[in-house]
């Protein structure tokens, strides 16, 4: 089982570095679209905001544009608990995408992210003293795929937490779409596996990128399957903890609630399995809302 560093010697139970959007969610095609409900969500903040409402210290590494929605963005993440210290306002602008719908229900994402002031993440804004406060740390493949900076970025904290005693949690959460090239996503992941703790990949999206089965790669795996619930393996262990029940109205950000509540949960001491049992609750839950994060 995973041995995280002490709480009391640690201000923060759990960072996580990566990229939010502006996200404007409509219940018909953009076509012809005209009420927008606006929120937020990137992966690794959708994974935070879910462990800050679990009672985990969480914090929020990524650079804000200084555009109108900046400092609405910094605001919300501030109250849902996150420490955003080191996600400062710098020049630029913030990446949007849409939700919409077609005729038949179906969810489409529109990004307009390229260029924006999150990619410009860089090994420089990794702040060694900062990292090491924590815990845990929370890395993802989609803050490795949206710049080259980023991915570096992405393996200078893992390789400060490792110094530092840090557990390092990593969920590939691999986006062809946004990669582009799949053996560079392949790449990204083999240079970042040597200091994951927790591996959370979901299946079989993420069978691409790695580089073998999760449960050989590291000690303590979990592996997501959607409607099918997760199966935990700890020192080639397997046990298989069923999904809830649920509403679904939008999956969106249900895994990544799943990974905070996890996290969180682990962090507090709970058995994996039972950690698990209670993640697929959180994300059941998710599921019943539209948008990356479900109202309080």
């Amino acid at each position: 089982m995973t041995t995280f560093p002490d709480a009391s010697n640690r201000s923060l139970d759990l960072i996580g570095i990566g990229e939010c959007m502006v996200e404007f969610h409509a219940a018909e095609p953009l076509a012809t679209a005209t009420d927008f409900r606006k929120g937020f969500g990137g992966d690794v903040l959708n994974a935070l905001v879910s462990a800050a409402r679990q009672g985990a210290r969480t914090a929020f590494v990524t650079r804000v544009g200084d555009d109108p929605f900046g400092p609405g963005l910094r605001a919300a993440w501030a109250a849902e608990g996150i420490d955003v210290t080191h996600a400062p306002l710098t020049p630029g602008e913030n990446g949007v995408y849409f939700i919409s719908l077609d005729a038949h229900g179906e969810r489409s994402f529109t990004y307009r992210r390229a260029g924006s002031a999150a990619s410009m993440l860089a090994p420089a804004d990794i702040d060694e003293d900062f990292i090491a406060s924590a815990r845990c740390l929370l890395l993802s493949g989609i803050t490795q795929a949206i710049s080259p900076s980023a991915r570096a970025a992405t393996l200078a904290a893992a390789r400060i937490a490792r110094r530092h005693g840090v557990t390092v949690a990593y969920d590939p959460n691999y986006r062809p779409r946004l990669w582009g090239d799949t053996d560079a996503a392949r790449a990204a992941c083999a240079e970042l596996l040597p200091f994951v703790d927790i591996l959370l990949p979901s299946m079989p999206a993420d069978s691409d990128v790695l580089p073998g089965a999760p449960w050989d790669l590291v000690p303590h795996a979990v592996v997501k399957h959607g409607e099918e619930g997760c199966e935990v393996w700890l020192d080639g262990s397997r046990t298989v903890v069923p999904a809830v029940a649920a509403t679904v109205v939008d999956t969106t950000g249900a895994g990544d609630a799943w990974n905070g509540a996890y996290l969180s949960a682990v962090l507090r001491g709970e058995a994996p399995v039972a950690a698990a049992a209670l993640a697929n609750r959180v994300a059941a839950a998710k599921l019943a809302h539209r948008g990356a994060i479900a109202p309080r």
